[in-house]
């Protein structure tokens, strides 16, 4: 029996009514669903599984009810598993999961009878060496960002490209995206938009010093690194906006393409214009 994973954004009342209706469509259809513990709060209708422990019970599909946060999340957690993810929007903007609620059914039976698009997704690799050693390792879907701590004051910061320097500037901080990633914090930071297909990464300084100073769009396969040279207090390593590690000055940051991809199921190949001209009206007059 194929396993189906459901993950919930928490506080969502539509749940109580949705989430009992889902799991009965599912075993109707033979598949056995499984539940995160946020889902796990809304009914007591089927087994709940730690989210970090989901990936081990090797679902065929992981559904998504929630917004880009609760996407982001599950992207990192089956990262390695390679699990196609039906992504719902319950959330506010919705740019990444565009399954409307009203079409799930729909796209899921798209997915039982082997009817249905994947849209996948490049996700980035980013390890943090401190001292010469390999301190600790992450996978985002969106974006790395390497920023200054609270105070108002800038940090120095230093990016070089395959080895090679690049430049070194005071800064808010510096944002590495994916082609995802680039209609996320990038993009509030006047970064470039990147189509998802697009083989590359985006280098994004957050309010530098100096007006030249400007986004660069590099090889997907390059091999980025971020040096913390100077720091005011406090400095964060953030990625996806979830996840943060304090950085001390010396530090590290190298970032290069991962390995993994992320597997978001449609219904039919929607067009990117469409999303960015109705999520964040794009191109409108």
């Amino acid at each position: 029996m194929v396993r189906v994973a459901i993950v919930c954004k928490p506080l969502k009342e539509e749940l109580t009514r949705l989430l009992p209706e889902l799991i009965g469509w599912l075993r109707q259809r033979g598949y056995e669903p499984l539940l995160d513990e946020e889902s796990g709060k809304y009914t007591a209708e089927a087994p709940v599984v730690e989210r970090s422990e989901l990936p081990a019970s090797a679902p065929g599909l992981v559904i998504v009810l929630g917004g880009d946060g609760t996407l982001l999340s599950v992207a990192r957690i089956f990262a390695a598993a390679g699990t196609p993810i039906l992504s719902v929007n319950l959330g506010h903007l919705g740019f990444l999961t565009e399954v409307r609620l009203g079409d799930l059914y729909e796209t899921l039976e798209g997915w039982c009878t082997n009817c249905f698009e994947v849209d996948e997704r490049a996700m980035l690799h980013a390890e943090l060496w401190r001292q010469g050693r390999l301190d600790s390792s992450h996978e985002a879907l969106n974006d790395v960002v390497i920023s200054k701590g609270d105070i108002a004051r800038m940090g120095d910061f230093a990016v070089e490209l395959d080895g090679k320097r690049v430049a070194d500037f005071r800064a808010d901080g510096v944002i590495v995206s994916t082609p995802t990633g680039s209609t996320a914090y990038t993009l509030a930071a006047n970064g470039p938009i990147l189509t998802p297909d697009v083989d590359a990464m985006v280098v994004t300084p957050i309010c530098p010093h100096l007006l030249t100073l400007r986004p660069i769009v590099v090889r997907g396969d390059a091999s980025l690194t971020v040096r913390v040279v100077g720091i005011p207090t406090t400095a964060l390593l953030t990625v996806d906006g979830q996840q943060a590690v304090e950085l001390e000055r010396g530090d590290e940051v190298r970032c290069r393409r991962s390995i993994h991809t992320v597997k978001l199921i449609r219904l039919s190949e929607g067009s990117f214009f469409e999303a960015l001209r109705s999520k964040l009206s794009w191109g409108e007059r």
